[in-house]
């Protein structure tokens, strides 16, 4: 479903206080680009995700957006999407995006995650 305002969706997981914590900056950061995402908090949602055609236990563990054309993209497609729209993040986007970074930029976020999620219980 298109956003004809150009607003990005971003799914999160409100039960992490990083996670919270990062949305909060993000919004700090650029409040207009704060402006054009619509915050979606994945806790107890799991049917509404299947709906949208988003695997629940992915969603915990990666980040996914929707964007304003409505196709969702996950870890970091996303967080180039999410990046670009706040200028003094827009490089660390294309760098984390380079053919070169990718694997490593995607190890770590899955480590970093998933130790998250066991050290929480909730995987």
């Amino acid at each position: 479903m298109p956003d004809p305002d150009g607003r990005i969706t971003v799914y999160y997981d409100g039960v992490c206080p990083r996670c919270v914590r990062d949305r909060e900056n993000y919004e700090r950061l650029d409040p207009e680009a704060g402006k054009q995402v619509e915050w979606f908090d994945i806790t107890g949602r799991d049917q509404e995700l299947i709906d949208l055609g988003i695997d629940p236990r992915k969603a915990l563990t990666e980040l996914h957006i929707r964007t304003p054309d409505g196709r969702i993209l996950s870890e970091l497609d996303a967080y180039c999407v999410l990046l670009a729209r706040i200028p003094r993040y827009r490089l660390l986007g294309i760098i984390i995006g380079l053919p070169l970074f990718r694997p490593l930029a995607s190890w770590l976020y899955h480590r970093w995650v998933i130790r998250r999620l066991k050290r929480e219980g909730r995987l």
